[in-house]
């Protein structure tokens, strides 16, 4: 990518030490970082009023936007459909040193390679702010993602006609619940996935399941070949895996017969994929949930008959339910919502004790 700068300006690149990232982000290039899941970003301190972020933006469905927050105020930049773009977040800065995070705001609707920052030539780029101590994973669908969350005026209703705009990983319960737990927090979330392959909503007709996605940092074939995530460059002390939402497309085998062989077939992929979580963090405290939008509770039951016989051998799994789990709103989770369910979650997590955070 190409870069015209002016007399006053320098360019940093992805691999530049003073850019802190979080998230599963494909840094094997150090010239192109690569950002597919949803919620990764960097977060920079920057002084001499200039910033522009670099990219090469891919749509496969949707507006995208980035998210940014400066020194706390949340902003939002609208991407190009396809193709290089120099997007200048000049505007949003104020004098002196700006505390700046960018962030995905949505799912793989779309990528984007970041290919570095512009600043001032007299500006700096200072050492990042310390990470948290605490850390989180979730997993799960458009709701974990924060998709439609910014669409307050249809709180307890179906969604209203949108190209994308109302999407926001920052008010999904996800990132309220590690906000206010403190907590770093990778998201490992697509919107209509569900946990096995031709099941669920994500990349129809074949559709993809959490357990072709769980384990990769680039997972979406519409954007080319996939990637595996190295596991151990993040460990996570909570793991909130909130798959059991799609799952009932195109059969809902848990309400039509959840004692058949189709049902008990998917709480065994469903234990398997516990165990999986299980092995790669041997310490984590892993809660397993769905969310408050409307589904059948034969599916939140056989979660819970899952954790219960995981729980024979392995104290660390816990089921939580919402207050009003799967009957809270036929739409997506607007930001109000999603802070309550953040609060009840988080009381949930907090009462499992302060050592669940130790390392």
């Amino acid at each position: 990518m190409a870069f015209s700068l002016a007399a006053n300006e320098r360019l940093i690149l992805p691999n530049d030490p003073m850019i802190q990232y979080s998230g599963r982000i494909d840094d094997e290039d150090p010239a192109a970082y690569g950002f597919e899941f949803v919620g990764t970003g960097l977060r920079v301190r920057v002084t001499g009023g200039t910033l522009k972020v670099c990219v090469n933006n891919r749509t496969n469905y949707w507006q995208s936007r980035l998210g940014v927050v400066v020194d706390g105020q949340l902003h939002a930049a609208l991407l190009p459909e396809n193709g290089e773009a120099v997007i200048d977040l000049s505007c949003f800065l104020h004098e002196g040193e700006n505390l700046v995070h960018i962030f995905k705001r949505q799912d793989s609707s779309h990528a984007f390679t970041f290919h570095g920052l512009i600043i001032a030539r007299d500006g700096q780029l200072l050492p990042p702010p310390q990470r948290p101590a605490r850390r989180m994973e979730v997993y799960g669908d458009s709701v974990s993602a924060g998709e439609v969350s910014e669409a307050e005026h249809c709180a307890g209703k179906p969604d209203p006609q949108h190209n994308g705009e109302y999407s926001n990983a920052w008010w999904g319960y996800a990132w309220l619940t590690a906000r206010k737990l403190g907590a770093e927090i990778h998201h490992v979330a697509q919107g209509g996935i569900a946990l096995m392959d031709k099941t669920g909503y994500f990349n129809g007709p074949d559709y993809i399941g959490m357990l072709s996605v769980y384990d990769k940092v680039r997972y979406n074939p519409c954007y080319g070949p996939l990637k595996s995530w190295d596991f151990s460059r993040y460990t996570p002390h909570v793991v909130v895996a909130a798959i059991g939402q799609n799952d009932a497309h195109p059969v809902n085998i848990m309400e039509q017969d959840p004692q058949g062989e189709a049902a008990a077939a998917w709480r065994e992929q469903y234990a398997a994929w516990v165990r999986s979580l299980r092995a790669k963090y041997p310490r984590a405290t892993i809660v397993l949930t769905t969310t408050i939008l409307n589904h059948h509770p034969a599916w939140d039951e056989a979660i819970d008959t899952v954790c219960r016989q995981l729980r024979e051998t392995d104290a660390r799994v816990h089921h939580f339910l919402y207050s009003n789990n799967g009957c809270g709103t036929p739409g997506h989770i607007r930001a109000s919502e999603a802070e309550i369910m953040a609060s009840e979650l988080s009381a949930f997590i907090d009462a499992l004790g302060e050592d669940i955070w130790d390392d």
